[in-house]
Formats: structure tokens, sequence, C-alpha cells
């Protein structure tokens, strides 16, 4: 179940805002900027994310789906996070959507508020069944710093 909401001009030049505020140290509700290796090309591909910490371990959640970074991080297996000059490197695994439910309910407790056009109709407060019906579109990975 592939799928993939491209941001518009205006998304994209928030983002970009975001991504260069973290790099200077200011992390607007929890941003971080998101460095991964392009699949193809090899070079280093920045976009903004938030990283949750859940049960004591980090996840990245692709609220977007299907977007470039969650291919770019299946083939780097990792990347770096950067919060003005602190850029940590990790190694990253996608879960299976069956095991990501619990976790979207809490990135959305967090984010809801900042993602919800992004899970339609199902907010921290959906039932099980709900978020399990989301897990396939929205990947999401355990990072943990190299």
């Amino acid at each position: 179940m592939s799928r993939y909401l491209k941001p518009g001009r205006t998304t994209a030049r928030f983002n970009a805002a975001v991504g260069w505020l973290a790099r200077r140290g200011i992390s607007l509700a929890g941003a971080a900027d998101l460095s991964v290796r392009g699949r193809k090309s090899g070079t280093w591909r920045r976009v903004p994310v938030n990283p949750m910490t859940y049960d004591g371990a980090r996840y990245l959640v692709s609220a977007r789906g299907e977007s470039d970074w969650v291919r770019n991080m299946r083939a780097a297996g990792g990347g770096q996070l950067q919060v003005g000059r602190r850029t940590r490197a990790f190694t990253a695994v996608e879960l299976p959507p069956s095991e990501t439910p619990e976790l979207l309910r809490a990135y959305l407790r967090r984010w809801g508020w900042e993602v919800k056009s992004y899970f339609g109709e199902v907010t921290a407060d959906s039932p099980d069944e709900a978020l399990h019906a989301a897990a396939p579109r929205h990947p999401v990975f355990r990072i943990t710093e190299a």
C-alpha cells in the first residue's frame, strides 16, 4: 500500500526553514535535521523530522508515507540527526506495520496537531483497528546511535 503525500510549495519552504533552524540549534517542537545518503546518487539528502522516544527507544515516523527519505533510509540503513552543532550518526531498522500501531498512537499524541492531515481520520484516540489499518501507510524506523 505505497503512498506519498508530496508537500506543496508553502510546506516545502516551511520545512526548509525548520531544517535550517534545527541546524542552527533551534528545534521547533522537537524537530531535527535528518541527513541520509541518496539511494541513487549517494549524496546526502536532508529533511526535517520529528524523532520520537518511546519506551526508551528512538524512532522516526514518516507521516507522509513512502517519501524519498524513507526509500533512502531503506537503502542506506542509517543516517544522521542534527540539532545545532550536535550531529548524531545512527543505524535504522524498519519495523513491520504489525509492530507500529502503538508507536503511531504516541506519535499522534505528540505531533497530531502538525501531521493530522496526513493521517486522515486517524487520531491518537482512534481504535486499535484504525491504527492497524493506517500502519502500512506510515513507515516507522527504530534508530540506534552508531
